[in-house]
């Protein structure tokens, strides 16, 4: 199935308490795409860049009523698995959220991916143990949603530099997402494209999912969260370890444990994409035809401070202004064909994450045969996870 396609670039990387940009600070366009595309209707974030690094809470977007829940009442039964008496095990994973990839996509499209992994193929560099030959790398991306690293690595990185990448990740919309943006990004067969799979798994039991050796594997955007418990934890990481080469890594990215602890009560996170046309209005003005409203996190949401569960509250609200302007054919994305007459699409959820700290890193990556050699404040190398400033996320590379 057709689907809305989002094209992404370089953007600011400013956060507060999970993945949040500042508010509006990203901006997306409609592009024209080559002729066996171009009838699908497409967003594009525009190059758009700024200064240091920084944590900073973002004011609320909209009220509380603007984005309706799909279905409230089933929220807490969401996610990859249920939490029974029998079982402590479980993954959190929202089904309608995650189902919606182009609308994820464009959320965090403010990440710069080409930087962050010019940044993870470093830290492999530095903290890998290698072997007296260095060979191209094989990479495991997990959890990894639109699989924006994953592609950034092979599209920026000669075949020298990066062999292939296996991406894995348990929504199958997510997979069949990524695939898509596989073929546009990398090409036909016979290139770069042949050098990308994506596979639909458990990051708990990579090895059902794969045989492939890595040297390195990543751990992005907070989705370590959804490991709701320590045998969750271990798991997941046992069952890298079980797939990764002697001497390899393992990069996990997770909000800055300074936000829990100063947290107090839960606050609401949001901002917005605007999205304009790439012909400008007579002014010479970009035109702007709609937007994306996101909230990560909601007053009042439930905290569990035993558990060190949050439960967020995540709402997607995609609006046109005019929707008479939304072509009515097969090949529109379904996200606008599902639109109301008001011209929106909206979706909101429940979605239980833990929140970590340092040495509880520490101490899990142990349990699974790995050793915490550095951390970070962000996917960059100059930003200490000490920085008060500077730091809004904790990076942690293993070996």
């Amino acid at each position: 199935m057709l689907h809305l396609n989002i094209f992404l670039s370089t953007l600011a990387v400013v956060s507060s308490f999970t993945h949040q940009p500042p508010t509006s600070t990203i901006l997306c366009r409609s592009s024209a795409l080559p002729s066996y595309r171009q009838n699908l209707s497409t967003l594009h974030a525009a190059k758009r860049r700024g200064g240091a690094m920084a944590r900073r809470k973002n004011q609320s977007i909209q009220s509380e009523d603007d984005i309706t829940s799909s279905d409230d009442s089933s929220s807490d039964n969401k996610g990859f698995g249920q939490m029974t008496e029998d079982d402590d095990s479980t993954i959190s994973k929202s089904d309608s959220i995650y189902s919606m990839p182009p609308l994820y996509d464009l959320a965090f499209g403010y990440r710069n991916y080409d930087e962050e992994v010019d940044f993870l193929l470093d830290a492999h560099d530095k903290y890998a143990k290698h072997s007296s030959t260095k060979e191209p790398l094989r990479i495991l991306e997990l959890a990894a949603g639109p699989a924006r690293h994953s592609l950034s690595a092979l599209s920026e990185h000669l075949s020298s530099e990066v062999d292939s990448v296996v991406a894995l990740d348990r929504s199958q919309e997510m997979v069949d997402y990524g695939v898509e943006n596989a073929d546009y990004e990398l090409g036909v067969p016979g290139g770069r494209r042949d050098d990308f799979v994506y596979v639909n798994g458990d990051m708990r039991s990579v090895g059902d999912s794969t045989n492939t050796s890595f040297d390195t594997a990543w751990l992005l955007l907070g989705s370590a969260s959804h490991l709701l418990t320590n045998n969750d934890v271990i798991a997941c990481l046992s069952s890298v370890n079980s797939v990764l080469k002697s001497g390899g890594t393992v990069v996990i990215e997770l909000p800055h444990p300074r936000e829990t602890f100063s947290m107090g009560e839960c606050t609401r996170n949001g901002w917005t994409v605007p999205l304009v046309e790439d012909d400008m209005d007579g002014d010479g003005e970009e035109k702007e035809y709609g937007e994306l409203n996101i909230v990560w996190g909601e007053e009042g949401d439930d905290f569990d401070p035993v558990l060190q569960i949050r439960h967020f509250t995540v709402g997607l609200e995609l609006t046109v202004n005019n929707i008479e302007d939304i072509p009515k054919d097969e090949a529109t994305s379904p996200l606008f064909l599902q639109m109301s007459k008001e011209g929106k699409t909206k979706v909101k959820e429940i979605v239980p994450m833990r929140l970590f700290t340092l040495q509880e890193i520490d101490a899990l990556a142990r349990c699974a045969g790995f050793e915490l050699i550095a951390k970070y404040g962000a996917l960059a190398e100059d930003v200490s996870i000490e920085d008060e400033d500077g730091a809004f996320r904790m990076v942690c590379v293993l070996t």
